[in-house]
């Protein structure tokens, strides 16, 4: 029996599989690229044209502006906060503490921060901004 094999070009594409594999990877990039979610306290940080960004750490502390700190999320006194500082930084072996501190903070609050931390021997400090678009 012989087959007729002819080798013609190909004149004819069909998209439809084509477009449906692009459609799902459009989805996917989508959906995954929103599940970046900054957990925590919320506050509202100053703003800065030359900030950099900061790789988020367990090794940060957050003044609310009604003057609460919290330590990982946790309420924390501010009695017990060199104390509290020390233990996660024997905990985490990092050095540089990040401190988000809502713009409405008085600096007095801040500065009391940053000695709690020095007294927990805490040298190197970042403080959190966000990009001031003008």
């Amino acid at each position: 029996m012989k087959f007729d094999i002819e080798n013609k070009p190909l004149t004819s594409f069909n998209f439809s599989s084509l477009t449906d594999i692009v459609l799902l990877l459009v989805i996917f990039f989508l959906l995954t690229s929103q599940f970046v979610v900054n957990t925590g306290v919320k506050v509202n940080l100053p703003g800065s044209k030359t900030n950099d960004p900061i790789a988020q750490s367990d090794f940060a502390i957050t003044i609310t502006s009604t003057g609460e700190i919290f330590v990982n999320n946790k309420k924390v006194d501010e009695k017990n906060l060199t104390s509290e500082l020390l233990l996660l930084k024997n905990n985490l072996k990092k050095d540089n503490l990040i401190i988000r501190s809502d713009k409405d903070v008085v600096i007095d609050k801040l500065i009391k921060v940053i000695d709690a931390a020095k007294a927990a021997n805490i040298l190197k400090f970042t403080i959190e901004t966000e990009k001031k678009i003008e």
